[in-house]
């Protein structure tokens, strides 16, 4: 049976050092302050949001929520994250994200200021990943997030071949970079290929596609190590990943459930990643 990588417990560390940090920032006079954009009325980024503000708030964390309908404008929007771009408050901004259909998207997250760009999705942060630049600079939460776990349970990735299923700006793409900077050989692929073209002789596998049973015992060699990032419901309303759980955990070497992997390392690493971007800040 494979080891579970416990991302529960994992992130329970992680957010204990950062109140511990934060609360020695705090003797200094810095409160670091995370400020969340959310435009429309989707239930889920409603609750993800509330779920982020209550993890600042307990970590002591300052956090700011903007709360905007649903026909706010394109304009509007962008007033209230200059505001918050030129807050010197103010050292993280989110925002959240589906936006509105008449709202571009893309535009607008380029609009962030990059040294508060605490989602790493801003163009010129973007860059830096694929340059594998030195400097200080943010990076997506939830592949950051991995990359911690792979470290945590010392899993080797130089010359290893990594597989990630899914293309998205948000886990997939970021994630590649990720792990091409950290010495793997890594292809990129999404749920309409043969997986099992790719995945069968991989070391790591990382599916980020949404899709149920997109990667079965079939599609994984012995030992390998699987981070399943996806969040479905099966059958009978259950939370499950994308990876067959039961059917694959007997012959991976490590494998992340779902829930209690991925999921809770991706905000603590947002509040980590808050207060990285306080310490990085010209103003200290």
């Amino acid at each position: 049976m494979a080891t579970i990588i416990d991302g529960k417990s994992l992130a329970k560390k992680l957010n204990e050092n950062t109140r511990l940090t934060v609360s020695k920032m705090k003797e200094n006079g810095i409160i670091p302050c995370l400020a969340v954009i959310i435009v429309g009325n989707d239930q889920a980024s409603k609750r993800y949001v509330r779920s982020k503000h209550k993890k600042a708030e307990k970590l002591g964390i300052k956090s700011i929520v903007k709360e905007m309908p649903e026909e706010t404008t394109q304009a509007e929007l962008l007033k209230v994250l200059n505001d918050y771009n030129n807050d010197s408050d103010i050292n993280a901004i989110l925002i959240q994200s589906p936006l509105p259909k008449h709202i571009d998207e893309k535009y607008i997250m380029g609009q962030i200021n990059p040294k508060k760009d605490v989602d790493g999705f801003q163009i010129i942060n973007s860059g830096k990943l694929f340059l594998d630049e030195t400097e200080n600079y943010p990076v997506a939460c939830t592949p950051k997030g991995i990359m911690k776990m792979l470290e945590e349970y010392n899993i080797e990735l130089v010359g290893k071949k990594a597989v990630v299923i899914g293309r998205s700006t948000i886990v997939g793409r970021p994630m590649a970079a990720l792990l091409i900077n950290a010495g793997a050989e890594v292809s990129i692929i999404n749920h309409h290929a043969n997986v099992n073209d790719y995945t069968k002789d991989a070391d790591i596998i990382v599916s980020a596609t949404g899709k149920l049973h997109t990667v079965n015992k079939n599609d994984v060699k012995k030992g390998s190590t699987i981070i399943d990032v996806g969040q479905n419901l099966d059958e009978n309303g259950k939370l499950v990943g994308d990876v067959d759980y039961q059917e694959v955990s007997e012959i991976a070497g490590y494998i992340t459930p779902v829930p209690g992997g991925v999921g809770p390392m991706t905000i603590s690493t947002l509040m980590t990643q808050t207060v990285e971007l306080t310490k990085w800040s010209d103003s200290l």
